[in-house]
């Protein structure tokens, strides 16, 4: 029995020292896929479709704002009410407006990156198989890393390719 502790005992340094840790660094990897650039640019486009929306409604706001604005000394009480209510009621929609639009970039950039971030999550994956690592960490998630930490990037960038 004082064997089989004493040799567990001695075996379990060893078995830390088989550990093998390495860093990546998924922005540069990120950065550096032609899916991204696709995908930033389909965003761009939506966004710019959004800014324009929301610029036609307050155009439109402005310009019935201004002829609110020199028409109400003319106008009748009952009128005004229901200029006024006009005017709130388009900005109640440009507030809707963009809190859509706000709704719709995020979940058109959830659809876009989802698939890009499984595949560089199964590039690490294999890289750490076929590596043997026991930890592959986020580069500067670590408080610390020593000397023995293998940086892994190149290779799970050439696995994506």
């Amino acid at each position: 029995m004082k064997k089989l502790i004493l040799m567990l005992m001695l075996c379990a340094p060893m078995t830390m020292m088989a550990q093998k840790f390495g860093k990546v660094n998924t922005q540069q990897i990120m950065q550096s896929l032609p899916d991204v650039a696709k995908a930033n640019g389909e965003m761009e486009a939506l966004q710019k479709q959004k800014e324009n929306d929301l610029k036609s409604m307050q155009d439109e706001l402005q310009r019935k704002a201004d002829e609110y604005q020199k028409g109400s000394s003319t106008m009748n009480a009952t009128a005004k009410q229901q200029k006024e209510t006009e005017l709130q009621t388009l900005q109640q929609k440009i507030q809707q407006a963009y809190q859509d639009g706000q709704q719709e970039l995020q979940k058109k950039s959830n659809e876009l990156m989802q698939p890009i971030v499984a595949k560089v999550r199964t590039a690490i994956a294999a890289v750490g198989k076929a590596g043997n690592y026991t930890f592959i960490f986020e580069d500067g998630a670590a408080v610390y890393t020593g000397t023995n930490v293998v940086d892994v990037t190149k290779e799970v960038q050439a696995k994506i390719k």
